[in-house]
């Protein structure tokens, strides 16, 4: 088990349970792979360097977590496919 940091962004046209889901929805995933959330941060609403699918704020959300390294992989590929996320980091720390 590693331990890691993702920054994601969600778009700011979701409510706010919406926003929530998506972020409860991740948490989840990481549990359930059997790693740990150690917290999640959430920045809230802040402008964009530069437009993402025409967007020019985002939410930001900061979570870290402990994983195994291929579980980490599929969260990445999870959020590739979420609709509604602008873009995400994954870091080892």
């Amino acid at each position: 088990m590693a331990k890691y940091e993702v920054l994601y962004i969600i778009s700011p046209d979701l409510k706010d349970d919406e926003r929530d889901a998506m972020i409860d929805k991740f948490k989840k995933f990481v549990e359930d792979a059997g790693g740990t959330v150690a917290g999640v941060d959430k920045w809230g609403v802040k402008q964009l360097a530069y437009p993402i699918k025409f967007k020019k704020e985002g939410f930001y959300v900061l979570m870290n977590y402990t994983l195994s390294k291929q579980k980490s992989i599929e969260l990445g590929k999870l959020m590739l496919i979420t609709e509604n996320l602008l873009r995400h980091i994954i870091v080892a720390k």
